[in-house]
């Protein structure tokens, strides 16, 4: 094997981690800080300059806190669950491209970790095992509030998992791949480009259109809404954290978890907010893409860093976005979950491919 393709691909899985885990860290203070603003609260100010150093903080209270497990619960699989959360949430990120490519070792380098041509079959797959965690540790415990945390995560799961891996199928009809680089690239063209075909009673359009970029969020309002709503559920984030529901389950899954293994949940669900951010922008905000940058006339290095900037402000806005609907929208009940995964979000999914269909059927 080339030692250099070696080289390149552990450089790429450390920034990568990194950068999860990074973002984590810095998501927990800034959620911290949003909610206060929201709530008209100061938010962290002690620990170091302006609370800065409030999240380092707590990773050293986690790991010197007592590790305790219920003397009923079954212990290899109550040690293993957190394990399974954390393994998904940095695993996911590898097939999503940050970037196109860049200058290295004298060569163009893909901002890919794993350049697989499934890409998008290994997002369901992974985020499909990510319920083994929350389900299993639910089990593990013994406790009837974990249980029921974990059986609600696990029907949670199956309601919108289908609508998800439904919006994402829209997509791939247009895009024509299942590489995530290549739906990025589908989306660099202008959007008057994709509005050739249009009749000539439409054509008013094009000059309105024509400085937008064809993102797959103007040709799949419908899928882009469905995954995002789809993607509040699959990271237990309000107004669907019923996993976890503190008012009538003490916290869910993870009542019986203390210590790094609690730790291990809650870095996890931040990891999945950003790996989450990072497909939705990948699939429908056109990933890396800035119109009209390639006009500027920056060096390919810098051209390379522009791009890289560009994905990481669309995913920082997004997990914005998410902080900001926690602590804006109240909790649904279980039977509005359950309800609109399967009577609204279902039906509009497969509603959303037919029309796709019919419309690529129509421009051809």
């Amino acid at each position: 094997m080339d030692t250099t393709f070696v080289l390149l691909s552990i450089a790429k899985i450390a920034v990568v981690w990194g950068g999860v885990l990074t973002g984590a860290a810095i998501l927990v203070l800034a959620e911290r800080r949003i909610s206060a603003w929201i709530q008209n609260r100061l938010g962290p100010n002690r620990v170091g300059p302006f609370g800065l150093l409030q999240s380092a903080a707590d990773v050293v209270k986690l790991l010197f806190k007592e590790d305790i497990v219920p003397t009923a619960a079954n212990r290899f699989v109550h040690d293993f669950a957190p394990m399974i959360s954390i393994t998904v949430a940095l695993t996911t990120f590898a097939v999503i491209p940050f970037g196109d490519t860049i200058e290295a070792f004298g060569q163009n380098v893909k901002l890919i970790v794993a350049d697989v041509n499934i890409g998008m079959l290994y997002i369901l797959a992974l985020t499909g095992i990510g319920v083994y965690g929350i389900t299993l540790a639910g089990w593990s415990s013994n406790n009837k509030y974990s249980l029921l945390g974990g059986l609600r995560s696990s029907a949670q799961l199956i309601s919108y998992e289908l609508s998800m891996g439904l919006s994402i199928i829209g997509v791939i009809m247009i895009s024509g791949t299942l590489r995530l680089d290549e739906v990025v690239m589908h989306q660099t063209a202008p959007l008057a480009h994709s509005m050739q075909k249009l009749p000539s009673w439409l054509q008013w359009l094009i000059p309105v259109a024509g400085w937008l970029p064809s993102w797959n969020v103007f040709f799949q309002p419908i899928g882009f809404i469905t995954f995002v709503v789809a993607s509040f559920a699959e990271t237990n984030r309000l107004p669907f954290d019923l996993p976890e529901a503190e008012p009538e389950l003490v916290g869910g899954y993870h009542t019986e978890y203390t210590g790094m293994k609690f730790g291990l949940f809650f870095l996890s669900e931040y990891a999945n907010m950003i790996t989450s951010s990072a497909l939705i922008t990948t699939l429908f905000l056109g990933g890396w893409h800035l119109p009209f940058a390639e006009s500027w006339g920056l060096s390919p290095f810098a051209l390379s860093l522009v791009k890289i900037g560009t994905f990481f402000v669309k995913v920082t806005i997004l997990v914005v976005f998410y902080i900001i609907v926690r602590w804006t929208l109240p909790r649904f009940r279980y039977d509005q979950l359950m309800r609109l995964g399967w009577k609204v979000m279902l039906p509009l999914s497969i509603a959303n491919i037919l029309a796709t269909g019919l419309l690529l059927l129509w421009w051809s």
